[in-house]
């Protein structure tokens, strides 16, 4: 994926810095990488999902957190609803093009994640036996 080919459509003069305290990235930074963000995010760039079908494939979500999140999402421009006309109305939630390409960065850290988890709890465990 060249991620750098994208046709940027940012607001002039707007530039992230995430270290600055007044940086909009630290925002952007924080619904991508929260718990919630992050596996509704890596879940959704399996296609589009509808609401159960999202909450059920992430464990331990409220229907609340997940709604919540959602929105959070769709404002950053990462995700997209899509209500079908019918009796009642489906709707389902998909990736945007902006989601598609952060997702691509989260799957390489979801990635590293799950090779490393057991050195990881090792490195918790010993630590929490020196403390």
């Amino acid at each position: 994926m060249d991620v750098g080919a994208q046709v940027s459509q940012a607001e002039p003069g707007i530039e992230g810095d995430a270290f600055n305290a007044d940086c909009p990235g630290r925002t952007v930074l924080n619904h991508v990488t929260s718990r919630w963000g992050t596996l509704i995010l890596v879940s959704l760039s399996e296609g589009p999902m509808r609401f159960s079908t999202l909450r059920d494939r992430i464990g331990g979500i409220s229907e609340k957190m997940l709604a919540q999140n959602l929105r959070v999402l769709a404002r950053d421009g990462f995700v997209e609803r899509t209500v079908e006309p019918s009796t009642p109305p489906k709707v389902s939630y998909a990736l945007t093009e902006l989601g598609t390409e952060v997702t691509f960065y989260l799957h390489g850290l979801m990635g590293w994640i799950r090779s490393r988890v057991g050195d990881i709890v090792f490195a918790q465990r010993h630590h929490d036996a020196h403390t």
